[in-house]
């Protein structure tokens, strides 16, 4: 019988109570691990959870936010070998000023609107994310010692592509975000951070509401609220 195997632990197994067993025994160890969360995983948890909150409202503070989240994984990813994931981390740190500027360029103008890639928009967007996963796979299997290569390299170019769509408001950076939190979920157990990975949930559930939340306001664009934001 076929398995999935995460974290060392197969999840399907011709035996019910050795599966009941492992199961118990992998969220045990989830547990475990939550418990010794450091105060820096919650920090940047706490902050990336904020970001997204505030991506989906529309409200510029998404960016200085965000920004304390990643700077924050652009060391644990690293120390847990996650090299794609430290690097795209400093990618949104530089995306999030560029954003932050893009969004509030010219404070006496309309804020920029939401909007939809046209068809060589598309085209764009998934060859930046298909040239991009081709590379970091490259990159981390000649030059790293990482043992989830695709993993890492399918997240972060996703993330690449959602951060740059949405630093541009383009709706279709929901979708991008939706499949590397899917995926980031069971990756950052494996690797002993499920807070993280817990946040990746949260990420998951927001992303779908605020994909829900923009495509009304891009079909009813007279009722879109004005930017809130307390920052020059």
């Amino acid at each position: 019988m076929r398995c999935k195997i995460i974290g060392g632990h197969p999840f399907i197994d011709a035996s019910p109570e050795i599966n009941y067993h492992r199961s118990m025994e992998w969220w045990q160890g989830f547990v475990d691990q939550l418990m010794q969360t450091s105060w820096l995983e919650a920090v940047a948890v706490l902050t990336g959870i904020g970001s997204v909150w505030y991506s989906k409202q529309e409200n510029i503070l998404v960016f200085p936010v965000g920004i304390v989240s990643v700077l924050i994984y652009v060391y644990l990813a690293w120390t847990y070998k996650l090299y794609a994931d430290s690097a795209v981390n400093f990618y949104y740190f530089v995306m999030s000023v560029y954003g932050w500027y893009n969004w509030k360029r010219v404070t006496d103008a309309p804020e920029l609107p939401i909007s939809k890639s046209s068809l060589n928009g598309h085209v764009l967007n998934f060859g930046l994310f298909g040239l991009s996963f081709l590379i970091l796979f490259f990159v981390l299997v000649k030059f790293t010692d990482s043992d989830v290569p695709i993993w890492d390299a399918l997240t972060t170019a996703a993330a690449i592509t959602a951060m740059w769509l949405m630093a541009r408001k383009k709706i279709e950076h929901w979708w991008f975000w939706l499949i590397c939190n899917i995926v980031s979920m069971p990756l950052y157990t494996y690797k002993g951070l499920p807070f993280t990975s817990f946040q990746f949930l949260v990420f998951t559930v927001l992303a779908t509401i605020g994909l829900i939340s923009w495509k009304k306001k891009l079909t009813h664009p007279a009722i879109k609220p004005p930017l809130k934001s307390h920052l020059m």
